[in-house]
């Protein structure tokens, strides 16, 4: 059997609000195979991004443990879990975040550069992703001069450049259109899949979420797995 990519138990988090504490996440226990792509729905405020934050170690959860390729992260000094993040894990946000300054292309490479790579092979990387997706004529532009699905694209290159084995997405295709977010979402699916790499995508997108290999909402800080497409 496969090890798991990603392994949670009894996760908790609360967060101080106002007079008390509002607790988003209360004992979630997850499981994400090689290759397994799961979605996560949910309501704002239902501890969505909460979850993709402790999984991908941005955050310390309350209690709970969170494994990553077999190795326990869960009390790694900040160091460590900067480490295990870099070489394991890649994160696409609803906002693309990209550098104004830098081409499509060199968003892209940057990762690599600052993994170690050489600048040569960092752009060949980036222009293999950014063909993939459809991006061959648009990776000398700026994002500027990017439409916001174009944007998110080389949102998705960037996540996957340093071939991560677990990929997170906070709402990837939220700020879009319909017509394009369903494009967006088709290429990152499609890429993810010929990747393999294991992927957890929080979405408010019910349609979307149907073309996964399993979904779960987050209600009341635990997680209900809805159904296997």
């Amino acid at each position: 059997m496969s090890e798991m990519v990603l392994s949670i138990r009894g996760l908790e988090k609360s967060y101080v609000a106002g007079a008390g504490r509002l607790n988003v996440l209360r004992g979630v226990d997850l499981d994400l195979s090689p290759g397994e792509i799961v979605g996560l729905i949910g309501p704002s405020g239902s501890g969505k991004s909460s979850l993709l934050h402790a999984a991908g170690l941005l955050e310390h959860p309350d209690a709970g443990r969170i494994t990553v390729l077999g190795l326990d992260c869960t009390d790694l000094p900040d160091r460590d879990r900067t480490r295990v993040r870099l070489a394991t894990i890649g994160f696409v946000y609803q906002f693309h975040h990209l550098l104004p300054e830098f081409s499509a292309l060199d968003n892209v490479a940057l990762p690599l550069m600052i993994a170690g790579q050489s600048k040569a092979a960092a752009r060949q990387r980036a222009d293999e992703l950014l063909k993939e997706l459809g991006l061959g004529e648009r990776m000398g532009h700026q994002p500027a001069q990017l439409s916001g699905g174009e944007q998110q694209r080389v949102a998705v290159a960037r996540a996957l450049a340093n071939s991560p084995r677990l990929l997170l997405a906070d709402e990837p295709t939220g700020n879009l259109d319909p017509s394009t977010s369903n494009a967006v979402f088709e290429n990152l699916y499609e890429l993810a899949r010929r990747t393999g790499v294991a992927a957890l995508v929080a979405t408010h997108n019910l349609e979307l979420a149907r073309h996964m290999d399993r979904v779960f909402a987050l209600r009341d800080g635990h997680l209900e797995e809805q159904f296997r497409p």
